[in-house]
């Protein structure tokens, strides 16, 4: 399956929806720290539900203890800037889909590191600042389990 990643996540409700999300497609789910919240916070739990166990969640202390973890093939990196749309990628099992913090977004250095494969971009009307993050990683995400035929999905 796929694989979320959150570099230095802000909002507790957001990384919750994201362990929900993880949990109901299979995916894991990897957090980069520094994280704007702990893991024990009430909102993060009540965000995830009972979903926490079902989820396979882990947190890096820095983005460069990720990639030695994660070993990825294929980094896709969301951001408002890129010009190409998620729709545009074939993607792959172990795919990696990069997010940024809310209200910044992913920093320079992080959009430029070698591991990134591509930029890739959310559509929305123009003047907008950006998705609600899970939302965001709902659309990337299905549109990729899409391509495989929702595959395990019942």
């Amino acid at each position: 399956m796929f694989r979320i990643m959150y570099f230095s996540p802000r909002i507790p409700p957001n990384t919750g929806n994201a362990i929900r999300i993880a949990a109901n497609t299979g995916c894991e789910l990897h957090l980069i720290e520094p994280l704007g919240f702990t893991m024990t916070d009430k909102q993060v739990k009540r965000a995830g539900l009972d979903y926490h166990e079902m989820a396979h969640v882990r947190v890096h202390p820095d983005l460069p203890s990720a990639w030695e973890s994660l070993q990825p093939t294929r980094v896709f990196a969301f951001t408002a800037q890129a010009t190409r749309f998620y729709t545009d990628v074939d993607y792959q099992p172990d795919d990696v889909l990069l997010f940024g913090p809310e209200p910044t977004g992913l920093p320079d250095e992080v959009l430029n590191d070698p591991h990134i494969t591509n930029q890739l971009r959310i559509p929305m009307l123009a003047d907008r600042r950006s998705m609600n993050l899970a939302n965001a990683t709902s659309v990337a995400l299905y549109e990729a389990w899409r391509q495989h035929g929702f595959d395990g999905a019942v």
